[in-house]
């Protein structure tokens, strides 16, 4: 696999809370020269972001963004704030606390509540792995697939790991035919990311690869 294909799966991400603008519109400027799947960034800086794009770059933002225990009215919001604003995809995060408490039936009416407030836009599920039980991801697995997003996505990138092979492995064996899956967080080399690819991984998230383009 060339790595034009593999940047076209990217997810060019950029959500530290010190982003500014400047370093905004570069990952913006990169994700177009490099013919990356999206930017990731910040919702404050999404309107901003897809007046500059000009519809050259979809752009993604994240709801509920790290610890997910935001109410859902709240995810709600921030999804519908987010796609007036020009999103074309979604990423949001699972409360992880009601998942231990097995709360599945309130996890999936979440899901299914701000796909609706996506508007069509592409809806991705962080559910967090390095936190959950391998029962605990084959659960979010179903709940997922039942609840008609388009990705599952292992990591925000914030927690103690990120994506590993065996997660990945673990999600496409379980998650519906209709449901893709996202690896995110500490991606750092392409024959990684041809890894996290040939396991199952639709789309990746991070920012180390086009910077290794830039480096050479």
């Amino acid at each position: 696999m060339d790595k034009k294909d593999i940047l076209s799966r990217v997810d060019h991400t950029l959500l530290s809370q010190t982003a500014t603008w400047e370093e905004i519109r570069r990952i913006l400027d990169d994700g177009i020269k490099y013919g990356c799947a999206s930017a990731c960034i910040p919702a404050c800086y999404v309107k901003q972001a897809a007046e500059y794009v000009d519809g050259k770059l979809p752009i993604c933002t994240v709801i509920g963004f790290p610890n997910g225990y935001h109410t859902t009215a709240t995810k709600i919001f921030e999804t519908r704030d987010a796609v007036a604003n020009g999103a074309d995809e979604i990423d949001m995060v699972i409360n992880i606390g009601f998942l231990k408490d097995k709360r599945y039936d309130e996890i999936e009416q979440e899901i299914r509540k701000i796909h609706e407030a996506c508007s069509g836009k592409t809806l991705k599920v962080i559910i967090e792995t390095c936190l959950l039980t391998d029962e605990e991801k084959i659960k979010m697995c179903e709940i997922v697939t039942n609840a008609g997003a388009e990705f599952i996505k292992t990591s925000t990138g914030f927690s103690t790991v990120g994506a590993t092979f065996s997660d990945v492995e673990l999600m496409r064996q379980y998650v519906g035919t209709n449901v893709k899956v996202k690896a995110a967080g500490g991606i750092s080399s392409f024959a990684d990311a041809e890894k996290f690819i040939e396991l199952g991984a639709d789309r990746l998230g991070t920012s180390r690869l086009v910077k290794i383009m830039k480096n050479a």
